[in-house]
C-alpha cells in the first residue's frame, strides 16, 4: 500500500511538471504563430488521443510516463502543406523559436514561484531558531553564541524559522564566515561572525548545522516511551520521566540525547532524570545497533519536545499576497542558483555524484512529502520544477538549453549550425544524457539495497 501511495503521489509530481513545461512550449508557439500538430505527455506509442482546437491539434497520452513533448509543423521532420509553411517551426526568426524553446522551463520557473507563493499565503508552520549552547571549540562556540540566543538574520537576511536558518547557512557553504544576528533574552541585539572555513565541501552534504556547534534549543525532552526489553526498561525509566543530562552534560533537545548514546554502543551511560519534581542518576549500558555503515548505542526510549515549549517555540511563517509572491520569487532564484553551484561542485569534484537522484528516489521523497501534509508536497513539487527548468536550460545537446546554444551560435554567425555540427552535438547530448540517467539510477539502487 505504501509502495502504491509512492508511486501515484510520483505521478502526480511527474505529470504536474510535465504539462506545466510542456504547456509553456505549446502556448509560446501559439502565441509565435507555430502550427502545434501534438501535445504528448509521455513519449512513445500514443495509447489515447483526443483533437481540439482550431489547428486541430492533437492531445495524446503516451506509453512511456517520463516526460512529454510538442511536435510542432517543421519541414525537418516531415511534408506540410503549402498553406501551413509560413507557421513552419524552422521557418521563424531566431529569436521566436528561442522564446519557444526557452519557454517550457520558464514556465517550471514561474510554477515553482507560484506554488512558494501560495505556501506563504497559507502559512508555513516552523519552529523559532533558539539555541542551546554550543559544544566548545565549534564555530558556534567560537563566534560567540550563546544558549538561548533567538536567531533573526544571516548576513543580512532575515530569519523567522529554523528552516530559514539551515537555508541560509547552506547559500554561505564555501565561504569563510557568516554572520549571525542574534536576540538575547533580554532583548538585546548582537552581530556574531561565524567561521565556516573548518568544514568541508563534503561536510555540507550532511548534518552541517551539527558541526557548526548549532543545536536547537527544545528544552529538556521528556520520555514518551520506553521500549520494552531494551535497556531504559531494565534500568527503570519511565514515560513522563524528563532527561535533563547525560553523562553529566546536558541534553536540550530529542537529537541531544541520540547524539550522546549512539555515540556510546555497548558502553555505561548515565541518565539524569526527573520524576515528579525528583532528580536522580540512573546507569544503563546501551545496546549496539548497525545504522548507516556503523555501530551505535541504543538505550531503548521514544522522545517527545514538552509540549508547553513546543507551543513557545511554534511559529507560522506568513505573507500577504503581494510579499508572498515577493517571496516565492526570491526563493525560486536562490535555489535556481543553488542548484548550479551544486552542480559545479559536482563536476568539479567537491560534491559527491551520490546527489544525483533518479526516478525511484524521487517517487520516495514524493511519497514522504505527500504523506507530510499538503504544504510539505507542494513545497516537493516547486523544488522538483525548480530543478526541471534548470536542468532543462543546460547547454546539453538534447535539452532545451542546447538548442538554445544553436540558437545562440546562429546569432552570432548569422546562419543556422551546419547539420553535421548539430548530428554530433545530438550524439554527445545522448550520451551524456545516457551516462547521467545510469549513474542516478545506480545511486537510486544503492540507496534502496
Amino acid at each position: 500500500m505504501e509502495i502504491l501511495q509512492k508511486l501515484l503521489a510520483f505521478l502526480v509530481v511527474l505529470g504536474v511538471l510535465v504539462i506545466i513545461h510542456e504547456l509553456g512550449h505549446f502556448l509560446a508557439a501559439r502565441w509565435c504563430g507555430v502550427k502545434v500538430l501534438r501535445f504528448s505527455v509521455g513519449f512513445g506509442r500514443v495509447v489515447w488521443s483526443r483533437r481540439f482546437g482550431p489547428d486541430r491539434t492533437e492531445w495524446a497520452v503516451s506509453a512511456v510516463p517520463l516526460g512529454g513533448y510538442v511536435k510542432m509543423a517543421d519541414e525537418r521532420e516531415g511534408d506540410i502543406a503549402p498553406a501551413d509553411l509560413p507557421r513552419a517551426f524552422n521557418r521563424q526568426s531566431v529569436w521566436k523559436r528561442i522564446a519557444i524553446v526557452a519557454a517550457g522551463p520558464i514556465a517550471n520557473l514561474l510554477l515553482a514561484v507560484l506554488l512558494f507563493a501560495g505556501t506563504y499565503l497559507a502559512g508555513i508552520p516552523g519552529q523559532r531558531a533558539i539555541l542551546a549552547a554550543p559544544a566548545a571549540g565549534t564555530p558556534a562556540a567560537v563566534a560567540g553564541v550563546r544558549e538561548g540566543d533567538l536567531v533573526v538574520g544571516v548576513d543580512g537576511d532575515g530569519v523567522r524559522s529554523w528552516a530559514d536558518l539551515r537555508w541560509r547557512l547552506l547559500k554561505a557553504s564555501g565561504r569563510t564566515d557568516a554572520v549571525l544576528e542574534v536576540e538575547r533574552e533580554d532583548g538585546a541585539r548582537a552581530l556574531r561572525r561565524m567561521p565556516l572555513g573548518e568544514l568541508a565541501p563534503a561536510d555540507w552534504e550532511g548534518n552541517f548545522m551539527s558541526q557548526l556547534g548549532l543545536r536547537a534549543d527544545l528544552g529538556a525532552p521528556l520520555i514518551d516511551q520506553v521500549v520494552p526489553d531494551k535497556p531504559a526498561a531494565r534500568a527503570g525509566l519511565a514515560a513522563g520521566d524528563r532527561i535533563v543530562a547525560i553523562d553529566g552534560a546536558p541534553v536540550r533537545s530529542p537529537a541531544d540525547v541520540a547524539a550522546r548514546t549512539n555515540a556510546k554502543p555497548e558502553s555505561p551511560v548515565t541518565f539524569r532524570v526527573v520524576r515528579d519534581r525528583t532528580e536522580f542518576d540512573v546507569t544503563l549500558t546501551t545496546e549496539a545497533s548497525e545504522q548507516g555503515g556503523r555501530r551505535v548505542g541504543i538505550a531503548g526510549v521514544r522522545l517527545k519536545v514538552d509540549p508547553e515549549v513546543a507551543e513557545r517555540l511554534t511559529v507560522t511563517v506568513r505573507y500577504g499576497i503581494v510579499d508572498a509572491l515577493a517571496q516565492g520569487t526570491q526563493k525560486t532564484w536562490e535555489l535556481s542558483v543553488f542548484t548550479l553551484k551544486m552542480l559545479g561542485r559536482i563536476v568539479t569534484g567537491n560534491a559527491s555524484v551520490k546527489n544525483i537522484s533518479g526516478p525511484i528516489t524521487m517517487a520516495d521523497f514524493a511519497g514522504q512529502s505527500a504523506q507530510a501534509g499538503v504544504l510539505v508536497f507542494v513545497g516537493y513539487l516547486a523544488l522538483i520544477s525548480i530543478s526541471l527548468g534548470v536542468l532543462n536550460l543546460l547547454p546539453v545537446p538534447l535539452l532545451d538549453g542546447g538548442h538554445l546554444l544553436y540558437y545562440f551560435a546562429e546569432l552570432i554567425k548569422g546562419s543556422p549550425v551546419s547539420d553535421h555540427v548539430f548530428e554530433v552535438g545530438q550524439r554527445i547530448g545522448m550520451a551524456v544524457l545516457a551516462m547521467l540517467m545510469a549513474l542516478a539510477l545506480f545511486n537510486d539502487l544503492s540507496r534502496l539495497f
